[in-house]
């Protein structure tokens, strides 16, 4: 992880939710841009949540059927949050950023609950995407984490849409 070392009171950070949607990729091409334009603080946050294939558990693919998750090994959710904030970034903008001071926080939990606790800090802007598709089976399942964002959060919420 990569850590800038700032007092979280006392300075203002942009705070972006990762993945590696078309939607979240937009989000972080804007909150590096932000940051740079700025000069503050870029903190990437990608949570993770047991039960959910996507989020580190290993997989069982049987013909015909969705994946299972079978077991939860040590740091596997973690590191593969990691991993996904990396390739986040390779994709966005071209790898992580070495003129933005940045820290990358995987905790555990529902990312709309967990992205409006750690954008708590005063003059903290929270930034997220979203998807074109607001009737998706996904979003049926899990909800908007940008409309969670949006109600819950003390902070500026930046929401950005997929790019075209």
């Amino acid at each position: 992880m990569e850590d800038a070392g700032n007092d979280a009171g006392t300075r203002a950070r942009i705070v972006v939710g990762v993945d590696d949607s078309r939607g979240g990729l937009a989000a972080l091409r804007w909150a590096v841009d932000q940051a740079r334009n700025s000069e503050v603080p870029l903190v990437a946050v990608r949570s993770w949540a047991l039960g959910l294939p996507r989020h580190g558990g290993r997989r069982q693919r049987r013909m015909h059927s969705l994946p299972v998750v079978l077991t939860f090994a040590g740091g596997e959710q973690r590191e593969e949050s990691v991993q996904i904030v990396r390739r986040a970034f390779r994709s966005a903008v071209g790898g992580i950023p070495r003129d933005v001071a940045l820290t990358i926080e995987t905790p555990e939990g529902d990312p709309g609950a967990v992205l409006t606790d750690i954008a708590a800090a005063e003059g903290d802007m929270l930034v997220v995407g979203t998807e074109e598709h607001r009737d998706s089976l996904k979003r049926l399942v899990h909800g908007s984490v940008s409309s969670y964002c949006q109600g819950h959060a003390h902070c500026s919420v930046v929401v950005v849409p997929a790019s075209r």
